[in-house]
């Protein structure tokens, strides 16, 4: 069982929906992004998802984007991250990470010494946007092996014929894209989330996550009522990108977790 399995299975036991959030590693800078990180369990944070910062970002918005390039500006690599990921279980060995970003950094390292850095390290599951289930042989089941968990997108448009597909070998979570395109571009609705979680949870045994387009606490527990939980990562990067101090962020982060949470 992963750190992923053993919080849903906490989760469930306790009646809670989860509240997952996304940073860029690095974003502005290595110190004050790791500040972040170690303060998000305290906000409430259920999951963590890591951002791995990447020159051709094509999943996310311009908010995500410019993290990803701040923090590479910033002299962020796949090493660095690797190492905020050493530093924070310091502290922590229990909330789970979700490294979470595009397969050219890692096909650069090298599957397999990527893997055994990656668990060294305590991370605990991967979304690699830009691998299809066609190529589960490349990453996918490589991970599996190496006791990561290998978190699946699905979207609007994945449809009854395409979503057993991208299940077959999907473990920890599915993550359910609420919207069509880009992050931070639209807003989430409940009313249209609700009947696509419905769906997926009849072909999964596996906790359903819903992200993109949740930017307040309100819009967050709307979400994780009819989800098992909710992820936020570009109103959260925003606050970064704003300047705003650690506390600062770490205390908008609460109130969203709170939302989720609070149903």
């Amino acid at each position: 069982m992963t750190r992923i399995d053993a919080k849903f299975a906490d989760l469930k036991a306790a009646g809670k929906k989860a509240f997952v959030s996304y940073i860029m590693a690095g974003d502005p800078d290595y110190d004050t992004a790791l500040e972040i990180v170690k303060g998000l369990p305290g906000a409430g944070v259920d999951v963590i998802e890591l951002g791995l910062p990447f020159t051709d970002p094509m999943a996310d918005g311009p908010t995500i984007q410019l993290a990803g390039q701040r923090a590479l500006e910033a002299g962020m690599t796949l090493e660095r991250t690797l190492e905020m990921a050493t530093e924070f279980r310091k502290g922590d060995d229990t909330t789970p990470i979700v490294l979470m970003g595009y397969y050219n950094p890692i096909y650069n390292r090298g599957v397999e010494r990527f893997l055994a850095d990656a668990k060294a390290a305590g991370i605990d599951g991967l979304i690699v946007v830009d691998l299809p289930p066609e190529e589960d042989d490349e990453l996918c089941i490589p991970a599996q092996n190496a006791g990561l968990n290998f978190i699946r997108l699905a979207t609007p448009t994945t449809d009854d014929k395409r979503l057993p597909k991208v299940l077959q070998n999907t473990s920890g979570f599915v993550y359910y894209v609420s919207i069509t395109g880009i992050t931070g571009a639209a807003e989430a609705e409940a009313t249209d989330v609700g009947p696509e979680v419905a769906r997926i949870k009849s072909a999964t045994d596996l906790p359903v996550i819903v992200g993109f387009g949740i930017n307040t606490p309100e819009k967050s527990r709307a979400i994780a009522s009819v989800a098992d939980g909710a992820v936020v990562g570009s109103a959260i990067v925003s606050q970064i990108a704003a300047g705003k101090s650690a506390g600062e962020v770490l205390a908008f982060v609460k109130t969203l977790a709170d939302g989720a949470h609070s149903v």
